[in-house]
């Protein structure tokens, strides 16, 4: 039933997916965490709810533009399944926002594959990172997939290394001229810290450090599956998943470096686990089998929604 209904790509998918999307975030802040906002404040709510919808649009666009998964909606259905484990990232407006800003990132760094203008993508990849560190200053990590892509598509062409150094120019031309204008000239000190605070008490507690734990393996098992399956694709095909796979890496170190109280980055990795996890699903022929690891992937995380608000 699961499988007949995301293994296509259909309106009411989106429907389906949105509309969950919608009433888990307002639960999540009003039943969950007893966020109490005033009505100003709700705008923000809505400008955040705006993104994350069309951050599944952006996800469905790369998936299905670079034929990176099969014409189905899994992803959008593990995406919304990764905000049920980890709801307290939708707590974290930065998260959001900087999770949002990484696809743009990406979907230009894996447009790269068709070798059409790639300094221009090369270029709008690294904006749109710095931008992500806006919201979170170790998104300045990801800075490496700037370089991993050049590294894996046009090595040998030296200017393709300096784009990346006139993006950071660019970016910090324009935002210094903002600053100057706003009289915050110390927000590039302030902001860009880079330190290695983490929440040990987050960690302590053996559901959050376990639900971690076994996100990581269990995306890393689906990714090599994602690996071995992509063994007989093409080269494109194949610096493509390494690609979405250090992003990935990239985004767990971040969030170890990142996660403190209020602070939940783990978003940034929901783009390449729905990949891994979607090449898994693909990868299964049998029909039934099939069916019932869909109907655990959909039972587990409201196990582990449900186990929490019991041992709150």
């Amino acid at each position: 039933m699961i499988s007949i209904i995301f293994g296509k790509t259909k309106p009411i998918n989106y429907i389906i997916v949105l509309s969950f999307l919608f009433v888990f975030y307002w639960l999540v802040h009003f039943s969950l965490f007893d966020r109490i906002d005033a009505p100003d404040q709700l705008i923000g709510h809505v400008l955040i709810l705006g993104v994350l919808f069309f951050s599944i649009f952006i996800i469905n666009f790369i998936v299905k533009r670079n034929k990176i998964t099969g014409t189905n909606s899994f992803p959008l259905l593990f995406y919304v399944l990764l905000t049920v484990i980890f709801p307290e990232t939708l707590t974290d407006a930065n998260a959001v926002f900087c999770s949002f800003f990484l696809l743009l990132a990406l979907r230009r760094l894996i447009s790269i594959r068709s070798l059409k203008d790639i300094k221009l993508k090369i270029f709008d990849a690294t904006l749109w990172i710095l931008i992500a560190t806006l919201f979170y200053d170790w998104a300045a990590l990801f800075l490496i997939l700037v370089f991993a892509a050049i590294y894996f598509y046009q090595p040998k062409i030296r200017n393709n290394w300096l784009v990346p150094l006139a993006a950071v120019f660019t970016f910090f031309m324009i935002g210094e001229s903002v600053l100057i204008l706003a009289g915050k000239t110390a927000f590039w000190e302030d902001h860009y810290r880079l330190n290695f605070s983490p929440n040990m008490v987050y960690f302590s507690y053996w559901g959050h450090s376990t639900k971690l734990v076994c996100y990581t393996l269990g995306t890393m098992v689906a990714g090599i599956v994602a690996f071995i399956k992509q063994g007989k694709g093409s080269v494109g095909e194949m610096v493509t998943i390494k690609l979405i796979a250090l992003s990935f890496v990239l985004g767990i170190v971040m969030n170890v470096l990142k996660l403190s109280d209020n602070v939940y980055p783990i978003m940034v990795t929901f783009f390449p686990a729905v990949v891994f996890f979607t090449k898994y699903i693909e990868s299964v022929r049998r029909a039934n089998i099939k069916e019932i690891i869909l109907i655990a992937s959909i039972a587990i995380p409201f196990a582990v929604f449900f186990g929490s608000l019991a041992l709150k």
